[in-house]
């Protein structure tokens, strides 16, 4: 079948939101198969003078690809794992921008044979986002505790500009002049930039476009939302799986010795993963479902007196270093009044597999909840909070969304990577009058972590929910300066508008 752009239609009111729940409106849509194809719309939306909203797997929290008009460009059908590359010792996959997470781990997976036991750290909570998406808003997920975001694992791109050309670029091959950068495309011509002035704080960060001294051009479209260019092709490094990977779940009767185990772990353990996090509201949520939800039956049941629960992920290169960091655990464990005979091991596939099950169910528990209540308000969503701060700011922060939640009454469910000091807070609206004193209540919140020298998005991108809040974290002179910069790659500002700023 030839590529055809179409009018949008009904049958097409799908690819009008993504997991944020929220909708938009389009003219045409269309789904390439080729790089060839992915030109033809681009000069299309030229030619009309229309927006490009670029989409994937459709699984962003950020409403990043959720349409405001024109020319809906959906990736998820340039799906090709192109060839597997070695450098040195390291081993490299080119792949199009629709591969889903979970064909590429299925696929990695087949290589072991050849190249021994690999794997792909980012591990965002939906298998299902597309490689496109996750580049586009630096997607992370529980092991970036040690592997980092998605940002670590790009080596290469290819792109296509809003003008029709394409760059190819490879890490270490084109980087800044300082905050200037003069970027070669494929065509032999140069495209000048300036770069924004801030400066990006130092905890875990998806807010706005990257930026650095003497900054390695792939750096800069990683996490850039989709406005500065579509990404076509992608060359991602695979790492050596560890031969023994462990998982505990560690129970606790306050969120105090949650903390404080929290901050042990990090001290006194040296091959963690993860730490991951879930409160008691989450916890609650999870049990009022399960009483009700035959299908979650078989999730692990947690005592009716712990507040708190912590996943730690062992990775180790044997058993013996394996076994040596669960003592380290045990012990911090225990002087955070933890106790070893209630906490969860799995150090097999199987054993493990109910702590990710356990992990799907409570957002997805959270979600059921919210559907039932837009049953009565359709306008009803959860706020969820994607902010991260330092690791000195850990319980001011945690007192920050406690006071501010009792003060409102509002119900929440919190859990996420409270290794990197970056959990969700869910505020879970009964009503209209609830959801605006929540966003009320989040803004307030971004303003505070902004002033800790935190960031807004930690993981989940700016897309069009959180641009107040990035202008709330950078200011306005600095949103100008992100404006001029999308300016110079796409002037008429086609691709994917709304995103990081209001147009």
């Amino acid at each position: 079948m030839s590529f055809r752009i179409e009018p949008f239609t009904d049958e097409y009111t799908l690819y009008l939101r993504d997991e944020s729940r929220l909708t938009g409106a389009a003219d045409f849509i269309c789904f390439p198969t080729c790089e060839d194809d992915v030109q033809e719309a681009l000069a299309f939306a030229r030619t009309h003078g229309l927006c490009v909203t670029t989409q994937g797997g459709r699984t962003g929290l950020a409403a990043g690809c959720v349409p405001r008009g024109g020319l809906i460009l959906n990736l998820s059908r340039i799906d090709r794992i192109l060839s597997v590359e070695t450098e040195g010792d390291t081993v490299l996959l080119r792949v199009q921008p629709g591969v889903l997470l979970v064909n590429l781990r299925k696929y990695v997976a087949s290589l072991r044979r050849e190249y021994g036991p690999l794997f792909f750290p980012p591990d965002p909570t939906e298998t299902t986002a597309s490689i496109g998406g996750m580049t586009a808003c630096n997607a992370s997920g529980a092991r970036t505790y040690a592997y980092g975001a998605m940002r670590r694992h790009v080596e290469g791109l290819r792109m296509i500009l809003a003008d029709g050309r394409t760059v190819s670029l490879r890490r270490g091959q084109q980087k800044a002049d300082g905050r200037r950068l003069h970027l070669r495309c494929d065509d032999g011509s140069v495209l000048d930039a300036t770069l924004p002035s801030y400066r990006m704080p130092a905890v875990k960060n998806a807010s706005g476009y990257y930026i650095e001294e003497n900054m390695d051009a792939v750096d800069l479209f990683v996490g850039s939302d989709g406005t500065l260019g579509v990404v076509t092709e992608a060359l991602l490094r695979l790492t050596d799986l560890p031969a023994e990977i462990w998982e505990t779940g560690c129970l606790f009767r306050t969120e105090r010795d949650a903390l404080d185990f929290t901050d042990m772990l990090r001290r006194s353990c040296g091959r963690l993963a993860s730490i991951e996090y879930f409160d008691a509201g989450a916890l609650q949520v999870l049990k009022n479902r399960k009483a009700r939800d035959r299908a979650l039956r078989g999730i692990t049941d947690v005592p009716d007196d712990a507040t708190s629960l912590i996943f730690a992920e062992i990775h180790a290169p044997s058993k013996d270093e394996a076994f040596d960091e669960l003592r380290k655990l045990t012990s911090c464990l225990k002087a955070c009044g933890g106790d070893p005979d209630r906490t969860w091991f799995g150090w097999n596939p199987a054993g493990i597999v109910r702590f990710k099950d356990f992990r799907h169910a409570v957002p997805e528990s959270v979600n059921l909840l919210i559907d039932e209540r837009r049953k009565t308000d359709p306008a009803v969503t959860k706020l969820g909070t994607d902010m991260s701060v330092e690791d000195r700011d850990l319980r001011r922060v945690f007192a920050m969304y406690r006071e501010g939640l009792a003060e409102t009454g509002l119900q929440s469910a919190t859990w996420g990577h409270i290794g990197n000091n970056h959990v969700h807070v869910n505020i879970l609206p009964r009503n209209m009058d609830d959801y605006r004193r929540g966003k009320q209540l989040y803004a307030g919140w971004a303003q505070q972590v902004s002033a800790m020298g935190g960031a807004v998005s930690a993981e989940h991108g700016v897309g069009k929910l959180k641009a107040a809040f990035l202008e709330t974290m950078y200011g306005p002179a600095a949103i100008e300066e992100m404006r001029a910069l999308k300016r110079a790659f796409d002037p008429r500002f086609l691709l994917d508008p709304g995103n990081l700023f209001v147009v």
